[in-house]
């Protein structure tokens, strides 16, 4: 009975994002407006440790985590001893999370993206403002690209080999930490 239960909370979680992340603004609830955006295409944000560019940013916490700093379009896998295992560019999504700490809520094999693309290894840890869900995932056709500003989505984009390092270190309930 359990197993069932879980299959159909994943599969509404499922259907529940893919409803959101295809609704065109305009036809979005009304709510809130969403306050954090992702920095404009070609924005080149600076890491606040200019010495030390890949060091996991001090402010994310402690123990085993994934930190996700928005300024820094950059993520790190930290383990639970502190040390970072790997660390990544991401293309951030027209729709960020606040900062704070989160946990994996769901996680997808393969998908189609809001923007079409078929993406794997979709890790949901948030909801933004609007009740956008926010997510990693990695292109199945390697890109990047920015995301069409018009659009409201959460899909934080990684390359493929960082997309299956995420697939296999933020299992769910795995903390996800967002700073500036």
């Amino acid at each position: 009975m359990a197993g069932l239960t879980a299959a159909a909370l994943a599969a509404v979680g499922f259907l529940a994002y893919q409803a959101s992340a295809n609704v065109p603004g305009t036809l979005a609830a009304p709510g809130p407006k969403t306050t954090s955006t992702a920095p404009p295409a070609g924005h080149a944000a600076e890491h606040k440790d200019k010495k030390h560019p890949l060091t996991v940013p001090a402010d994310s916490g402690i123990g085993a985590r994934v930190v996700y700093a928005l300024d820094d379009r950059r993520v790190w896998l930290v383990n639970a001893k502190g040390k970072t295992i790997r660390s990544f560019a991401v293309m951030p999504s027209s729709v960020n999370p606040r900062p704070g700490s989160y946990k994996v809520r769901s996680r997808t094999g393969v998908i189609k993206g809001s923007d079409g693309v078929p993406i794997e290894h979709v890790v949901l840890f948030a909801v933004a403002d609007g009740g956008v869900p926010v997510g990693f995932s990695a292109a199945q056709d390697g890109s990047m690209e920015s995301p069409d500003r018009k659009l409201k989505t959460g899909g934080v984009r990684m390359k493929r080999a960082d997309g299956d390092a995420m697939w296999a270190f933020a299992t769910v309930g795995a903390k996800v930490v967002v700073v500036p």
